[in-house]
């Protein structure tokens, strides 16, 4: 069984990561991204392997004569690839009569400030101790390599995320059956364990005021028996964990800038995640932020029963709720440990080209009689609709980060008339003209964000939460503010490569609309990010940031999205 639960003057940020985590060109000076997280698939040791829920997806919509986009349905345990332990994970809730309760055992992943998911990368090699032990033992990083880290660079200190940099990750996360070798083989006692750091390093660790200790160990749990003290020791202190993490080999000791962030599940005392740092450029300015807490969550929380999935129009054209699944009660949290089952595009999420643009060699015959008509209607107007293949682990992370632009369109709310319904009001390139006569010209890498207002007044638990999506794409009340396709076309010339909203889609309630606007997208090579909130938070300046957890083949993307400023 696994371990017990126990800035600013941002950029146009550039040079991140290509397809399949290569870095696509050395920095510019911009800032270079590099991608620390695991590839999360279903032939990949990517699940804890005694007992966990296994990952699934399973394609369930296909563009074709039922609809002209793609979308999965994701089976995933928090316990899934590169992953985030938060203190619920060794500490009881208060009030519950149990040993060490207390206030951290009420921060699960939706509650974890999100000023503990960034700092300085602090990487401390330890790649001597790789398989330096007998089978089914995991050597240990003492404090004296900590100690050692520190005379050679400099101390640790408040705001700094230790990075444990054994290598294990790099060479042993391999598709199945080789990849028996990173989980499975330990735990039968044939291999050597992965190195992790025992109770009394981390101890010293979390007293010298770090923010969060990560490693590129399945887990950070010594094997045999010290998974539980390691894990009490860190997160009765207030750490966070990264736990699955790789490529630690291309960050410097110290300088560059981390983030780790994965969806805000409801009462999580672990999540899946997505890690990856800057090196260069800008990652002094971040970090700064980072260390004064200017930080802001944008994401919603994931939980059932809110208005998380869309809902389809009348009746059987909804796609998955969001749903958690209990499997294994721990008696010493008083919780259960539990997967979700979720469509890919449920709450703060990615929409990558391949979500409404077929694959090459699509016959448009397979679109129903209605969509092959909008087809010819929308290529006479914007040219040949595109293809892609380009699913979510495919997008640059720094396609979803850079200087964000927020374009506050609320006035728009309540144009559409009744009559009309359902409808959205329409963002049009006279609103991004005016916005830019005002604050300037968008610049290349920016990501506009469009301010709706709407899912702060309406991301309420169901059935009143029924005014967030379910009321507008069924006519009755008004949909939210989207930009149409001449809006994306005008952003696609000005250089941008990301747009955002805080409304549940970027398309609007209008079907037709809704297409055009994702067909301009995906053949522009942009993406989106849609169902964000709390956008009125931000200053004028703020560096935004997007990641989707990294899973192969997916048609969407949950992940968190913050700012710093």
């Amino acid at each position: 069984m696994k371990k017990r639960l126990p800035i600013l003057t941002l950029l146009a940020l550039a040079m991140a990561l290509g397809q399949g985590g290569t870095a696509r060109a050395a920095d510019s000076g911009q800032g270079r991204f590099v991608d620390l997280s695991l590839i999360v698939a279903e032939n990949y040791p990517c699940t804890w392997a005694t007992g966990f829920p296994r990952f699934y997806m399973n394609r369930y919509i296909r563009i074709g004569p039922s609809s002209p986009y793609n979308s999965d349905l994701l089976q995933i345990d928090g316990n899934t690839g590169t992953q985030i332990d938060v203190p619920p994970h060794s500490i009881p809730r208060p009030g519950s009569g149990l040993k060490n309760a207390g206030p951290l055992g009420l921060e699960y992943t939706d509650r974890t400030p999100a000023w503990k998911l960034v700092g300085e990368a602090c990487v401390i090699d330890v790649t001597a101790l790789l398989d330096q032990a007998p089978n089914g033992v995991s050597p240990l990083v003492k404090k004296e390599h900590i100690i050692a880290w520190e005379k050679k660079h400099r101390p640790l200190g408040q705001g700094d995320i230790v990075l444990l940099w054994s290598g294990y990750s790099d060479k042993y996360y391999r598709p199945m059956p080789e990849g028996r070798r990173f989980l499975a083989l330990p735990l039968e006692k044939k291999t050597p364990a992965w190195p992790d750091p025992d109770p009394e390093c981390m101890v010293y660790m979390a007293k010298k005021g770090v923010t969060a200790v990560g490693c590129d160990s399945p887990t950070m749990g010594p094997m045999p028996d010290l998974a539980a003290a390691v894990h009490d020791e860190g997160l009765l202190r207030g750490l966070v964990f990264t736990e699955g993490a790789t490529n630690l080999r291309k960050l410097p000791p110290t300088g560059a800038f981390y983030c780790m962030m994965g969806p805000r599940h409801f009462e999580g005392p672990y999540g899946e995640c997505r890690a990856f740092a800057i090196v260069g450029g800008q990652a002094k300015d971040l970090i700064k932020a980072a260390r004064e807490k200017r930080v802001a969550d944008l994401s919603v929380v994931m939980a059932a029963n809110h208005p998380l999935t869309w809902p389809g129009r009348g009746v059987s054209r909804h796609r998955h709720p969001y749903t958690r699944a209990d499997f294994f009660y721990e008696p010493a949290l008083d919780i259960f440990h539990h997967t979700h089952l979720m469509d890919s595009h449920a709450g703060t999420h990615l929409v990558p080209p391949a979500y409404a643009l077929p694959g090459p060699g699509f016959k448009n015959k397979k679109y129903s009689p209605e969509v092959r008509q909008w087809l010819k209607e929308y290529e006479v107007r914007f040219g040949k609709r595109g293809t892609s293949r380009t699913t979510a682990e495919k997008v640059p992370l720094d396609q979803t980060s850079g200087n964000a632009r927020v374009i506050d369109v609320r006035p728009l709310v309540g144009r559409a008339e009744g009559s009309q319904w359902p409808a959205s009001p329409v963002i049009t390139t006279a609103h991004i003209e005016a916005y830019e006569k005002k604050t300037g010209k968008l610049a290349p890498g920016d990501v506009v964000l469009f301010r709706t207002g709407h899912v702060d007044a309406h991301f309420k638990p169901l059935p009143e939460g029924k005014a967030c999506m379910e009321n507008p794409i069924n006519g009755l009340s008004e949909g939210w503010p989207a930009p149409d396709a001449e809006a994306i076309q005008h952003l696609a010339k000005r250089g941008i490569r990301c747009v955002g909203t805080d409304a549940p889609t970027l398309g609007g309630v209008d079907p037709k609309q809704a297409l055009f606007t994702y067909w301009m997208l995906g053949t522009q090579g942009m993406v989106g990010v849609e169902f964000l909130t709390g956008l009125g938070q931000l200053p004028a300046k703020a560096v935004f940031f997007f990641a989707p957890v990294k899973i192969k083949g997916c048609h969407g993307g949950p992940g968190r999205a913050i700012a710093l400023y």
